[in-house]
């Protein structure tokens, strides 16, 4: 049984106008009165005037009616049904009852189509009787040159029969010749002698090929056996270097799991490692930040300074040109000249910045000048050697320094030139 079978079972009694709804459920078990009661309206739709005893109580009675019905399909639709199967009552039967079911569903489906086709025809001829009628004389035309035709062929034909009952009369009359007759025989009786011969080759060359392909496969039976019986015994068999084999494994291991440690062992190093550059590398950058932090306060303090310097230096230059206006002895100015770059270079040391005289003095005082700042770039060189971080900071320092040397020796020529002027006058 199969769900399709039961599906289209249900569909044509349902089509065939059977009362009783089937489900699909029905025949999960066996179930005989249902099979009985579609078998009998089944058999009254075939022929209404049928007898066909309808107890089915006993067992008897249920066999009875079985074979009953069987019979009568087998002589009046000439359908042969499995009565074991239809006796069992349950999805096996489906197939059964759909040979009775197949027939009357396709002889309605053809009444319908036919009747559906009269109706058309009849709708047709009433709407186009015009065309209709057209058609049929061309048809009639069609078949009146085809009557034509034949009938001269037919006439021809029987012009020509006295002719060939002379022949056939002829033909029949004559006796037949046992030699002929007997050749024709020996022929075909050799040609079957042939076939024959032919056909017991071919067996025998079956036979003969069947004897070879026995005797192989025995020959690979006992190869077959041979080789098992190798195998088992190479089973049973230590090798001998299986020992050797054994140790070389247990120090295979052993290195497998040293070189395991020592890999891990580097690869925790590697990462260490790579540990200790990532913190370095985040120190440098702290000392950079640092760095230009210190370098930006650097700048804004010497910038600062550098205001105070040049305020410094106008009132300097002021006190300069009021001692000029007095007379003066040179050997004074000249006692004057190096105080007054001992007092710079004081200032310069307690506030980082250097600030150059503004009177040109002479070249003895400038080499006590630069003594001096040799002397501050030797102090500073000793305070970097303590932190390298302040090395650093001095280095921009001493850049720094060098800067304003150069503006205060700048700074210091223009005031020779403005007390020159003075004196002059």
């Amino acid at each position: 049984m199969s769900y399709r079978d039961l599906r289209n079972f249900t569909e044509m009694m349902r089509a065939l106008g059977y009362p009783r709804l089937i489900s699909m459920e029905n025949f999960r078990s066996p179930n005989f009165p249902l099979v009985a009661e579609v078998l009998i309206w089944l058999v009254k739709r075939y022929e209404p005037h049928t007898d066909i005893p309808v107890d089915v109580d006993t067992e008897q009675d249920r066999v009875f009616f079985i074979k009953a019905v069987a019979q009568f399909m087998a002589t009046k639709a000439h359908i042969k049904l499995n009565t074991r199967k239809l006796y069992q009552a349950d999805g096996y039967s489906v197939k059964e009852l759909l040979k009775i079911t197949t027939v009357l569903y396709n002889a309605m489906k053809s009444k319908g189509m036919e009747s559906t086709q009269l109706e058309d025809q009849e709708t047709s001829t009433f709407k186009f009787n015009l065309g209709s009628k057209i058609s049929d004389l061309k048809m009639a035309r069609q078949l009146a040159s085809e009557i034509t035709s034949k009938g001269a062929t037919l006439y021809d034909l029987l012009g020509k029969e006295a002719d060939l009952r002379e022949q056939r009369t002829a033909a029949i009359a004559r006796p037949l010749e046992m030699n002929d007759t007997e050749k024709v025989l020996r022929t075909s009786i050799k040609e079957v002698l042939e076939q024959v011969q032919k056909m017991k080759d071919l067996l025998s060359n079956v036979a003969s090929d069947e004897q070879n392909l026995e005797a192989k496969i025995e020959k690979r039976k006992q190869e077959l056996e041979r080789n098992r019986k190798r195998l088992q015994t190479l089973q049973t068999v230590r090798p001998a270097f299986m020992d050797e084999y054994e140790k070389i494994e247990e120090e295979l291991q052993k290195h497998y799991e040293t070189y395991l440690d020592k890999f891990r062992n580097v690869c925790y190093l590697e990462q260490q490692l790579e540990d200790y550059h990532r913190v370095e590398q985040e120190r440098f950058e702290e000392a950079e930040n640092t760095l230009r932090l210190m370098q930006s306060k650097l700048r804004e303090e010497e910038n600062r300074l550098h205001k105070n310097g040049n305020n410094n230096d106008d009132s300097d230059i002021e006190f300069q040109e009021d001692e000029g206006s007095d007379d003066m002895d040179p050997m004074e100015r000249r006692t004057v000249k190096p105080n007054n770059g001992r007092m710079v270079t004081i200032q310069g040391r307690s506030s980082s910045h250097i600030v150059g005289t503004m009177n040109g003095g002479e070249s003895e005082d400038e080499d006590d000048s630069d003594d001096s700042e040799i002397d501050v770039d030797d102090e500073d060189d000793e305070e970097e050697d303590e932190d390298d971080d302040e090395e650093d900071i001095m280095r921009v320092r001493g850049h720094n320094k060098e800067i304003s040397l150069g503006k205060a020796s700048r700074r210091a020529q223009k005031a020779d030139s403005l007390v020159e002027s003075d004196n002059d006058f």
